[in-house]
């Protein structure tokens, strides 16, 4: 790590490796692109700005929303954002210069790109809670669209969510979470007693018959995370039907409730095994999503961490190391397994509101740049930049600034 020199102290206190000051309003929302070449920030103001990690210099900035966004990921070509404005808008993704066309300048440049618009939705951004992407396999057909499908907020009732398919924007489930109607003929609305929902994740679950490796099939899950500091899994369980309406067909996997405050944050790893959230009570929820056999009733564990009031959480993508961003402006980082504290990052004055991991270094990644190397674009990259990139961390916080750290393995 910049500045640390074991995984439990250091002697110089650890400073970020890069700032950025692009951001005039608190920064809401950080992401990354999945070969590390773009940093996505916005923020209060519905700002989004795309920034390079090799010039660190924005390569488009605009105000996608009219209020504070909430979420921004990169999908492929195009770019996700969701404000509280109620709209989610899809806009074409913006390339960057090839390295012997790059300028000089700044984020605060009038003349930056602004990313085309592509198409929108009208959504419920009463709480707080951002969307959730599922990417689907690239149909195997030329010129064949991207696919995703997408969770958000109920358009009406926040205490439940709906699934929609992209590009077609169709609502394939809607309202699950709603709780069944006991007696359908009294006044009873069904709507569920846990608070709006804050936080979740939507993602397939692959089955295999044993008897019969080629039906293999897969299954929608979607863990939601609620006001009342509770965590639900439920899957979509009939196979048979599309489609659905009033949460049917959802089934309640397991329930756990952890805090005792509203959920501020929940991440899931990358590999769909486990899941983690934090409030502004002083524990971090670790969850666990494995289909256990024997089934198992421990599904949740709370770890009572020293520290109150934390706003944001991210997993690395080895599932091994997790980040926690604090009110106080503080992040910390603790192994997944054990929680043991592996440092403190201290710079932010007031509260982290989103940190991201930057994606591993992979084989296809090496692959791209082997391929490349007799490019423009890749000539003043090697492999050692890449590798090290992949070691970053970025956070945003609501002094409008972005703190970019660049971590030690932790590997033993």
């Amino acid at each position: 790590m910049s500045g640390i020199t074991s995984a439990t102290a250091s002697i110089t206190p650890p400073t970020p490796l890069h700032l950025l000051r692009s951001h005039t309003s608190p920064v809401s929302a950080i992401a990354w692109s999945d070969d590390n070449e773009r940093i996505y920030s916005a923020d209060a103001s519905g700002k989004v700005i795309v920034t390079s990690t090799r010039s660190l210099r924005a390569i488009a900035s605009w105000m996608a929303h009219t209020d504070s966004i909430l979420g921004v990921e990169e999908w492929g070509e195009s770019i996700v954002t969701h404000g509280r404005d109620n709209k989610l808008h899809v806009w074409q993704r913006i390339e960057e210069l090839p390295a012997s066309a790059r300028i000089g300048g700044s984020a605060g440049l009038p003349d930056l790109p602004t990313p085309t618009h592509r198409y929108s939705m009208d959504v419920n951004a009463l709480n707080f809670c951002r969307f959730s992407l599922l990417r689907l396999p690239d149909v195997a057909e030329e010129n064949s669209k991207q696919k995703a499908l997408i969770a958000l907020p109920n358009l009406i009732d926040s205490t439940t969510a709906d699934v929609w398919s992209l590009p077609t924007i169709d609502r394939l489930h809607a309202a699950i979470g709603q709780e069944t109607k006991i007696f359908p003929s009294s006044n009873a609305t069904g709507r569920n007693n846990s608070g709006i929902i804050m936080s979740m994740h939507l993602y397939q679950q692959n089955y295999t018959d044993a008897q019969s490796p080629a039906s293999d099939h897969k299954c929608l899950r979607l863990l939601m995370a609620y006001e009342n500091g509770s965590v639900v899994l439920r899957e979509y369980t009939r196979t048979s039907k599309e489609v659905s309406i009033e949460g049917e067909g959802w089934d309640i996997l397991w329930k756990s409730k952890l805090h005792v405050e509203s959920v501020m944050a929940m991440r899931v790893s990358r590999a769909n095994d486990f899941a983690l959230t934090v409030s502004a009570d002083h524990i971090i929820g670790r969850y666990d999503l494995r289909d256990q056999h024997p089934p198992s009733e421990e599904h949740a564990t709370a770890f009572r961490s020293k520290h109150a009031g934390n706003g944001s959480i991210a997993i690395r993508d080895d599932g091994r190391v997790c980040a926690a961003g604090g009110w106080d402006g503080k992040i910390r980082l603790y192994s997944t397994k054990s929680f043991k504290s592996l440092g403190t990052l201290k710079y932010h004055k007031s509260a982290c509101q989103c940190i991201e991991f930057a994606r591993a270094f992979t084989a296809p990644s090496l692959n791209k740049l082997t391929q490349n190397e007799e490019d423009d674009e890749y000539e003043d990259f090697s492999v050692e930049e890449m590798s090290e990139r992949s070691r970053w961390l970025v956070a945003g916080a609501k002094d409008n600034r972005i703190s970019i750290w660049s971590l030690m393995s932790f590997e033993k």
